[in-house]
């Protein structure tokens, strides 16, 4: 009798761990949430609009269009001399003249692409970032490109431009893929940051 009680105990126990684990099995995990790289059109290869002929990843095409947007937003307020415009910073590259200044701002996008790209899930090998890190990018002892190091006001109006250049390009403001653009904008706040 004692050797039947616990087989029934044993037999009790493993079918009770057998159907918890069934249960287990059957529940949906959590969703995981798509790249920003993915939400802005991800690997889907589209037409590239600057350059005839030739395909793009969505993902980098819409994060392009915002860069060459910041750049241009960021130009326009130093050419009208706005208040609080960022002349400063880009001093060096806008100095330049003709085709150099043409070729280094193209090279600013290229790599803006490829860093925000590569950093938001962009896995494809187009998307690879190997320039500076972001406290070395920022800083005009070991970037000569840089004209001055940046405040906090400063970067707060970088951030301004880009949430603008965003908008203009679909993202609304008031869309979890904005807000998440903007925390990786925030992470990035403190090597930038450098007065």
């Amino acid at each position: 009798m004692k050797n039947y009680s616990k087989i029934a105990l044993i037999a009790l126990f493993l079918s009770t761990a057998v159907f918890t684990s069934c249960g287990n099995d059957d529940e949906t995990p959590a969703p995981v949430k798509a790249s920003i790289y993915e939400r802005l059109g991800g690997t889907k290869m589209v037409a590239d609009p600057d350059n005839s002929g030739q395909m793009i990843e969505q993902g980098r095409l819409s994060f392009r269009k915002v860069v060459n947007s910041t750049i241009g937003l960021i130009v326009a307020d130093i050419q009208s001399n706005a208040s609080g415009n960022l002349q400063a910073h880009f001093a060096p590259l806008l100095a330049e003249t003709g085709s150099t200044q043409a070729t280094n701002i193209a090279k600013l996008s290229d790599n803006l692409t490829d860093f925000f790209s590569f950093n938001t899930g962009g896995t494809n090998a187009v998307n690879t970032y190997s320039g500076l890190s972001m406290a070395a990018a920022h800083n005009p002892a070991t970037n000569p490109r840089m004209g001055t190091k940046s405040s906090s006001a400063d970067y707060t109006k970088f951030e301004g431009y880009v949430g603008a250049t965003a908008n203009a390009n679909g993202v609304a403001s008031n869309t979890e893929l904005y807000t998440d653009i903007v925390a990786v904008l925030e992470s990035l706040r403190t090597p930038i940051v450098q007065k």
